[in-house]
């Protein structure tokens, strides 16, 4: 797995959201990015494309995030990959069951597709640095 966050795929249904979030990503953040329209092109794409990180929404329809993240992780070779949720169900119950699906973290909607990338860049960080035995947060705070 690289150090560094370089390529993305990027799952998102609704076109005005993709478009934005696409702009930032590749204009403001540099990345080389996969978009995927929905869970099934995500699953036809993303075998091919080996990204360092898959941004995903979680209320798509025909195959919502969750189910999306259930049959990529059945890939062997995306079965690592870390996965960020991005949605509007962000309330912190919502939030806690993502993370116990393995998700890496969770970016609420709307975002500022400003901070978008930087955002990713420091969630990605933060699993390096758990990776090589940092300890988190509630450690450090212990």
């Amino acid at each position: 797995m690289s150090d560094e966050l370089k390529r993305i795929t990027y799952v998102e249904d609704e076109p005005d959201i993709r478009a934005v979030a696409e702009l930032a990503l590749t204009q403001i953040g540099g990345f080389e990015l996969d978009v995927c329209v929905d869970g099934f092109d995500a699953l036809r794409r993303t075998p091919d494309f080996r990204p360092d990180l898959i941004l995903l929404d979680v209320m798509m329809p025909g195959m919502d995030g969750t189910e999306t993240l259930a049959k990529l992780r059945e890939i062997p070779e995306l079965a690592d990959v870390p996965v960020v949720f991005m949605t509007a169900k962000a309330q912190r119950h919502e939030i806690a069951a993502f993370l116990k699906l393995g998700v890496l973290s969770v970016i609420p909607k709307p975002f500022d597709p400003m901070t978008l990338s930087s955002e990713l860049r420091d969630i990605w960080n933060m699993r390096i640095l758990k990776d090589q035995g940092a300890p988190d947060h509630a450690e450090r705070t212990a």
